[in-house]
């Protein structure tokens, strides 16, 4: 084991006392977890694809994409087509896997065995934040301190919920939220859809909540991609709601769009504006979250672990902004996680040891899967609104298995009279 991980090996023994050797990949489930009725709005907490990895000394890592579930379970187990399209299951099953260096090379592995499928990056981020649960355990310590941090320090999570259909909606809201979180994102719904005035009024609204309640509490917004890449129509709404004390305006544009990014910021600047700009939540690799930094010159990079290729894409990228910001840069590092606290424990654990990177999305919609999935683990906020990571090794929580069969959607994938997939019991 190497030895930058410290004296791992006294943690890392079976039941009689033992080194475990050579730790095999020996299974890989796929439970597609729904909730009855998933409606058409941008909430990602209504469904999940959670990947389970057994391996050979009977330990357990989970893990969670955010994705259509089922889109995701197929590349896990889709035939060969050939060298350049072989499934991930195919990839990983009966490889060592014990220290973070076995899962990043699993990780090049399958994605190079996989790289004319488009999913791969996407798809994988499960097993890969399955992995390193997996080897956490192993070694008996948390994700972190495999990552190359030493201690924790506190978040403040901003709860996240989407805009009121109405801005007095909006504003009931903001004055729940405000009870209980110092930092309040809203995002989607509405806005952008209709008139610049109606824009400002959800804003307005929402600050006047979260006052109401107390002072200092945070204020997010995110447009939701809703301007495509039209600068103007978004420079209309910066510049009204900057005087809300808007620490940030969130994707207003695709992803994709990166001249429109800092032609924002640009403007921004010139118009000595506080707001900053926010993105990066549809990157689906290190470069693309690079370019968004780079050329979009977005002020947050958010990155969502269970889109990107999982925790060892998300930690080079953070590892990549540390790099910069010692070079002058001013970009901060934060989680996009809109789905169960599988997925929020995954995107913590990245850059729990960074004292600078202070934000934490934590989803606040209503879906039972966001606390139920690890009910009654999971990341809580304390008395001042802030959140840790767990202790325990690998993420810190358990997947609450009742919940797993109370939404589970049983899925068979048959070919030619052979079934390649069928949803195992639990």
């Amino acid at each position: 084991i190497n030895a930058e991980y410290g004296d791992l090996q006294a943690t890392c023994r079976n039941s009689k006392n033992t080194l475990w050797i050579n730790m095999k990949i020996k299974k890989i489930d796929l439970f597609y977890v729904s909730l009855p009725e998933v409606k058409n709005i941008a909430d990602g907490t209504q469904d999940s694809l959670l990947v389970r990895v057994t391996s050979d000394n009977n330990l357990e890592g989970w893990g969670e994409v955010d994705s259509s579930p089922l889109v995701s379970l197929a590349t896990y187990v889709m035939p060969m087509s050939h060298s350049n399209i072989i499934s991930i299951n195919a990839s990983l099953l009966g490889e060592t896997c014990e220290t973070p260096e076995d899962i990043r090379r699993l990780h090049a592995k399958a994605l190079r065995q996989a790289m004319d499928v488009k999913q791969i990056d996407h798809a994988y981020s499960a097993v890969d934040i399955a992995l390193w649960d997996l080897v956490g355990k192993h070694h008996g310590v948390p994700v972190y301190k495999l990552l190359g941090y030493n201690n924790t320090f506190p978040k403040v999570a901003y709860g996240s919920v989407l805009f009121g259909d109405s801005p007095q909606q909006t504003y009931e809201r903001a004055c729940t939220l405000a009870a209980k979180f110092n930092a309040v994102k809203f995002g989607w719904g509405p806005f952008g859809s209709g008139s610049v005035e109606n824009d400002v009024e959800h804003v307005k609204l929402a600050r006047k909540g979260l006052d109401k309640v107390r002072g200092g509490i945070k204020l997010l917004v995110d447009a939701g991609v809703v301007f495509g890449s039209n600068v103007e129509d978004a420079m209309k709404r910066v510049t009204r709601i900057d005087d809300f004390d808007v620490t940030w305006f969130e994707e207003p544009f695709m992803t994709t769009e990166l001249e429109a990014y800092r032609e924002l910021s640009r403007r921004i600047s010139e118009k000595g504006l506080k707001i900053k700009i926010a993105g990066g939540e549809g990157c689906g690799s290190f470069y693309q979250a690079q370019d968004m930094i780079s050329r979009g010159h977005v002020d947050f990079i958010q990155i969502d672990v269970s889109r990107i290729g999982g925790i060892t894409v998300a930690d080079a990228i953070c590892k990549h902004v540390q790099q910069i910001n010692r070079g002058g840069a001013n970009v901060k590092f934060v989680n996009h996680t809109y789905k169960s606290h599988v997925q929020l424990a995954a995107s913590m654990h990245v850059f729990a040891g960074r004292e600078e990177f202070d934000l934490v999305e934590y989803p606040a919609a209503e879906s039972e899967l966001i606390l139920g999935l690890t009910s009654p683990t999971g990341i809580f906020c304390d008395c001042d609104g802030k959140v840790r990571v767990s202790e325990k090794p690998g993420l810190g929580v358990t997947v609450n298995l009742e919940v797993v069969r109370k939404y589970l959607q049983r899925v068979k994938i048959e070919i030619g009279g052979r079934v390649i997939y069928e949803t195992p019991e639990l």
